[in-house]
């Protein structure tokens, strides 16, 4: 098993800290202004097993071993009380996520959607969502002429997979629009 020094962390990165596999969402490289004290690594961490996110340092010297992660590519069946329902796209196999473990990403899951989960020692723990997803707005209340007095109002929509955005006023219910799924925020017209 390959061990990953501090300093050679990157985003996106996997590692495994106290028999935990964790996603490397962030990494800061804080130089120290006393003589003598060593670079400490500042990195913000996403615990694939539990969802939690967490910031820690760590000294330059300290190394993780790579945690046994593989990535699929999997396409959303659909979701029920059960949990929500994937398909591996190449064994074709069905799992189940329950709802804890897909969190607020349960917003941007569209059935036939095709998005990458994270396996740990063979199991499904987590999903890695595209940057945007395409939905359609089911209700928004109409724009009025003459509601704005400089460019760039909005209004709240709601997309059909019950998330509530902050739309354009001319956007109406039908047309599909692209949300970012890092910031929830509507990226235009699809």
């Amino acid at each position: 098993m390959a061990l990953i020094g501090s300093n050679e962390l990157k985003k996106k990165m996997l590692i495994e800290i106290d028999g935990q596999p964790y996603h490397v969402l962030d990494v800061f490289f804080a130089t120290p202004t006393a003589r003598g004290a060593s670079t400490m690594v500042r990195t913000r961490l996403k615990n694939l097993l539990s969802g939690s996110v967490l910031e820690k340092s760590f000294k330059t010297s300290e190394k993780f071993p790579e945690p046994d992660v593989e990535m699929a590519s999997v396409s959303f069946l659909y979701g029920d009380g059960d949990g929500f329902h994937f398909m591996d796209e190449s064994t074709y196999e069905q799992f189940t996520l329950p709802e804890e473990s897909v969190g607020e990403d349960r917003w941007y899951l569209k059935e036939g959607v095709i998005l990458e989960i994270f396996k740990y020692n063979g199991r499904a723990v987590s999903l890695q969502l595209p940057q945007y997803v395409e939905l359609a707005i089911t209700s928004t209340e109409p724009g009025v002429r003459g509601d704005t007095a400089a460019g760039g109002a909005t209004k709240v929509a709601k997309l059909e997979t019950g998330l509530e955005v902050r739309v354009a006023l001319f956007m109406k219910e039908g047309e599909i629009v692209r949300v970012n799924t890092l910031t929830g925020e509507v990226a235009g017209r699809a």
